[in-house]
């Protein structure tokens, strides 16, 4: 009998997401493990694979769907000797709400009409309405916001004129659409503001999107009420690291060939981070109502920067790892970060966190626990400050470090061990070794 596609759910926590686009289209023989569409969630743009093999009999939702749930059946997939006329009601899952203008619908029902997304396009149509309107997938808009393409200047080969992939690629090509808009403004007043306090001429309004509702939905349930937070800051001396640092890059080749690699001072902080957890491990430790989790392995979610938000790529087993192989693997999930092409599994889960803003002269800062973590640690710039030493006036460098910590999890006694075990593998990296 035919079989249902199924939105599927890319991570535990994913409820709903954007079908971004399709592979495959109507009548096309798929197998188990080929790739029939991208799936957009908040942080990440996923391919998803076929489970079964079969004949793709009907796409129940179009290419560009947003909100789609976790479980709606998004296309029927047919076996052998199976036709359209064997479907009946098996796509009678309930339709998510569609992006405005991007789902056409039929006759007035809530089911967005069915269309082949990869279908051979007609000519090109503009593919902005007449009230100004690009009409654009999600995954299009971001590539070309990243590439600094105005897709107000292109016309678009998808169904209806609308900008998908393969144009921002060919505008890649060709040079057209550069000099990329500003982000998108959004008709003013903006929902809940005062014009009397700020004039609707006064200011833009940039949507927010799934990321940045997804942030700010569990850093504020972190900060006001779910997890009791307290911070403490300790100063640590960076010359000896300074010189390790030096004495291990100059082991590397030159740059442009073959092996070469550039230690930072994060990488050390990593390092250290991990093996202060090892050290103290009461503070490598989730809370939850039945148990407290004391973890074996110091599992290193780095704070990453991203457009529209932040990511924190983990380091699984940071303990077990040199310095050189801590910061490939940083370097590599940056990059992929900020394309958005992480797997849930490498941002997701975690024993710490590691904050560092040094590099933007910020001197010292307190991080939200980022859950289920225990603790999460802020790392300032290093700086040259006046400092005594065997009772006489000395110059060092120094960086300013703050634990936040979970109270229900890392008390203060156990956050003031843990941070004095960083300090000294800081102060004395030679002590890693050990």
């Amino acid at each position: 009998m035919p079989t249902p596609i199924l939105m599927p759910a890319l991570s535990p926590t994913m409820e709903e997401g954007t079908l971004a686009k399709w592979l495959v289209k109507e009548g096309d023989e798929v197998n188990s493990g080929d790739i029939i569409a991208e799936i957009e969630t908040d942080k990440a743009t996923m391919e998803v694979e076929a489970v079964d093999e079969g004949k793709i009999g009907k796409i129940l939702i179009e290419g560009g769907t947003e909100n789609v749930k976790v479980n709606d059946t998004i296309a029927i997939l047919l076996e052998d000797g199976e036709s359209a006329s064997d479907i009946g009601d098996v796509s009678s899952a309930p339709a998510p709400k569609a992006a405005p203008a991007e789902a056409p619908k039929a006759n007035g029902a809530d089911k967005p009409v069915s269309a082949p997304a990869s279908a051979p396009a007609a000519a090109p149509q503009p593919s902005a309405s007449p009230n100004g309107r690009v009409f654009a997938s999600p995954l299009a808009k971001r590539i070309a916001k990243n590439e600094g393409i105005d897709i107000a200047q292109l016309k678009g080969s998808g169904p209806k004129g609308r900008i998908v992939r393969r144009d921002i690629e060919d505008a890649m090509k060709t040079g057209a659409g550069k000099g990329a808009a500003a982000p998108a403004a959004y008709a003013a007043p903006a929902a809940g503001i005062d014009e009397r306090l700020y004039p609707a001429d006064s200011y833009e309004a940039i949507k927010n999107d799934g990321m940045r509702k997804t942030i700010a939905k569990r850093l504020s349930q972190s900060f006001n009420s779910e997890v009791p937070h307290f911070p403490l800051m300790v100063d640590v001396e960076l010359d000896a690291l300074l010189a390790a640092r030096a004495k291990v890059n100059a082991m590397s080749p030159p740059k442009g060939e073959e092996g070469f690699f550039k230690i930072s001072v994060n990488d050390f902080v990593i390092k250290a981070s991990a093996m202060a957890l090892m050290k103290v491990p009461a503070a490598n430790a989730t809370f939850t109502d039945d148990a407290i989790l004391r973890h074996k392995h110091a599992d290193i979610g780095v704070a990453v920067s991203i457009d529209g938000g932040l990511i924190t790529p983990i380091v699984w087993k940071a303990e077990t790892k040199g310095l050189k192989q801590i910061s490939a693997e940083i370097m590599d999930m940056a990059g992929r970060a900020r394309n958005k092409k992480l797997k849930p599994e490498e941002y997701q889960g975690g024993t710490f966190s590691v904050s560092n803003l040094g590099m933007y002269g910020i001197k010292s800062f307190s991080s939200i626990v980022n859950q289920p973590h225990g603790a999460i640690m802020s790392v300032g710039a290093g700086e040259q400050r006046p400092v005594v030493k065997n009772g006489e006036l000395a110059v060092a460098t120094v960086m300013t470090v703050t634990l936040t910590c979970d109270h229900r999890v890392v008390d203060g006694t156990v956050g003031a061990e843990y941070i004095g075990a960083f300090k000294q593998f800081i102060e004395e990296p030679s002590s890693m070794l050990l």
